[in-house]
């Protein structure tokens, strides 16, 4: 299979954890555009969803769902999002969409938290892929140097030749060099630094429930 059939599949299987007549709260990336289309489809079982960006937004709204501001609903019974890698117990790395801000906020709305993501996401330890930090800009060069004293080198995401705005108005740094073998610690830590909005690192709020597309079919995970 295709890694865009694997993200069929999952954004498929994902519906299952879907509660009728609750809000949805819904993620950001190619693998939650699958469950988007997927959602379409039961669309009139619940009465909205929360949504982590303007792109998950514009998809939603387009294929007739309704999309509710995070601040009129008290909570969610379920996020549905991806990642850019999860490791043994849960843990990721997300950001690669510059939603992660949005992304967190929602997840921490959430009683659960279902990763719909491929196999090729599955790490043993986290890092691999460039850790996103949004970060107010008058910060970006500081959090560069600091990052460099954990051994990590930091870049600001570029985007049409110029840095990449995020939804929220800020900045993404993307970190490579990091092995990040207790994202708990490192995500607590992290989040202190002056001049950082959220760190692409979800320990706090971690997936109590990933659905793996392999080649034979889904794999669920529980943490």
């Amino acid at each position: 299979m295709t890694q865009d059939e694997l993200k069929a599949l999952v954004g498929q299987a994902a519906l299952q954890y879907v509660t009728p007549g609750e809000v949805v709260g819904v993620g950001t990336g190619s693998t939650v555009n699958k469950f988007i289309d997927a959602l379409a489809a039961i669309k009139d079982s619940i009465p909205g969803a929360v949504s982590s960006s303007e792109a998950s937004t514009a998809r939603l709204k387009a294929l007739g769902i309704l999309v509710l501001e995070a601040s009129a609903v008290e909570g969610l019974s379920v996020y549905i999002d991806g990642a850019d890698e999860i490791d043994a117990k849960g843990y990721m790395v997300k950001g690669g969409g510059a939603a992660l801000t949005r992304e967190k906020i929602v997840a921490a709305m959430s009683r659960r938290f279902v990763c719909i993501a491929d196999e090729s996401k599955m790490v043993p330890v986290l890092g691999a892929f460039p850790l996103p930090v949004e970060v107010i800009p008058m910060a970006a060069a500081r959090l560069t140097r600091q990052f460099e004293g954990l051994g990590g080198s930091a870049r600001l995401r570029i985007k049409d030749g110029q840095p990449l705005v995020t939804d929220n108005g800020q900045h993404i740094l993307d970190v490579t060099g990091l092995k990040i073998s207790d994202p708990l610690a490192f995500e607590s830590e992290v989040n202190q630094w002056p001049g950082v909005v959220t760190v692409g690192v979800f320990a706090h709020q971690k997936a109590s429930v990933c659905l793996l597309g392999t080649p034979g079919g889904v794999r669920t995970l529980t943490f």
